[in-house]
């Protein structure tokens, strides 16, 4: 006979799913009575020549509003609501192990230009997630943002954004 037990898995916890719903329901909520009103403005009537400017997307804004308020119901009052976990502690952690910094590259981009943020982003991104070597991933970051600069900047002709710092101004580029 077996004594040996396994101890029983913890219960999992984190954000449930009826409240993930009811958030998104409430962004789809609160952009159809930005679409409707800004259309309202516009003229949502039907004038002497046909519909106004604001007509079709009024309709359109109208129709979220009731989507997103229909589902915010549900999801807050319904009797049915969905319980489960949506996405714990751990699943969080990845998602914005990805997500910050991606903003933060972005928000670089305005400030560096795109060729050096992205170079920090890449080596960052293949030292702290991929467990790459400080050296190697510094090299291939910058031989792919120089591949780049050559690519659009040199051959295309085609300027991509270089920051409000522009450190790579006296490129002349």
């Amino acid at each position: 006979m077996d004594t040996h037990h396994e101890p029983e898995a913890a219960a999992r916890t984190g954000v449930p799913t009826f409240a993930v719903e009811a958030g998104v329901a409430a962004l789809v909520l609160l952009l159809g009575l930005v679409v409707a009103s800004g259309s309202y403005k516009l003229g949502a009537g039907w004038t002497s020549d046909g519909p106004g400017a604001g007509y079709f997307p009024f309709y359109i804004g109208l129709i979220l509003c009731i989507s997103g308020g229909g589902i915010l119901y549900q999801a807050l009052l319904g009797k049915k609501r969905n319980m489960e976990i949506f996405v714990d502690g751990e699943q969080i952690r990845r998602v914005l192990s990805v997500l910050l910094p991606a903003a933060v590259y972005v928000l670089a981009i305005h400030v560096v230009g795109i060729y050096i943020a992205s170079a920090v982003y890449i080596a960052g991104f293949m030292i702290i997630l991929g467990n790459y070597g400080k050296a190697k991933s510094a090299t291939i970051a910058i031989v792919i943002s120089v591949v780049f600069f050559m690519m659009f900047e040199v051959w295309f002709k085609v300027p991509l954004h270089k920051g409000w710092l522009n450190p790579l101004g006296f490129l002349g580029y």
